[in-house]
């Protein structure tokens, strides 16, 4: 659909975090641009609309991250990845997708994807992991392996949660333990603006950190459909 574009292929040394957008629908790229734009170190060098336009926009511009569509128009998403790999390209890749077949989500897995990301989501689903992937590749760059306990701590890394002491930029482990209270104490389900009035937070504040809870995988989120408009997120305690 819309042909590759971007300029730059090569990352700076400002630990910048350059990202390819592939979807085929260029409403959806558009957006998905300024989501990922507003999220820092992220920058978005390139989009493409097919498979093919993937492969070539990495092969030119050697992004750190692909947000990869699973639906294309002419090869299956998830097919990308091993000829990626067989070229030589090392980058990243999270499923963002309207795919919720199993089949899909495991093949993702098997294929060593970063995230994965259902369609259609809100700003802050996409910051959360765009922070956590950052901070997962910060560690991963900077470990020294001397011996099976770094090598523990490198896999628990890439592949648990992010641990609360290392929270998201512009989240505190005081207001998240408040949250994590909050959660806890309910016999259901909380909005974000149930919990902002328990807590004494925003309503904007109190969203950010059910948010980031419910991406680490420690709170689900419901939705409940009132009579017009959009439907509610509700948020209870995992376990």
């Amino acid at each position: 659909m819309n042909a590759t574009h971007g300029t730059h292929a090569t990352q700076d040394t400002h630990g910048t975090l350059d990202v390819l957008i592939v979807d085929d629908d260029f409403m959806v790229t558009r957006v998905h641009r300024t989501f990922v734009e507003r999220v820092e170190p992220f920058r978005v060098v390139g989009t493409a609309g097919t498979g093919e336009q993937a492969i070539a926009a990495v092969d030119e511009l050697r992004p750190d991250l692909v947000l990869l569509d699973l639906y294309l128009p002419d090869i299956f998403g998830l097919d990308v990845i091993p000829r990626l790999r067989t070229a030589g390209h090392d980058c990243d890749v999270m499923v963002i997708s309207a795919a919720r077949e199993a089949d899909a989500v495991r093949g993702a897995v098997r294929h060593g994807v970063v995230d994965y990301l259902l369609k259609p989501f809100e700003y802050d689903d996409l910051r959360v992991r765009l922070e956590r992937y950052a901070a997962q590749r910060g560690r991963l760059l900077t470990t020294v392996v001397r011996g099976q306990a770094d090598v523990d701590r490198v896999l628990a890394g890439a592949f648990a949660p992010s641990p609360g002491n290392t929270l998201p930029k512009g989240l505190s482990v005081e207001t998240a333990d408040l949250i994590e209270r909050a959660l806890r104490a309910t016999d259901g389900t909380l909005s974000a603006t149930e919990c902002a009035t328990a807590t004494g937070i925003s309503r904007v504040s109190a969203r950010r950190y059910l948010e980031y809870f419910h991406s680490a995988g420690s709170a689900d989120v419901t939705l409940r459909y009132g009579a017009a408009g959009r439907p509610e997120r509700r948020y209870s305690w995992r376990g």
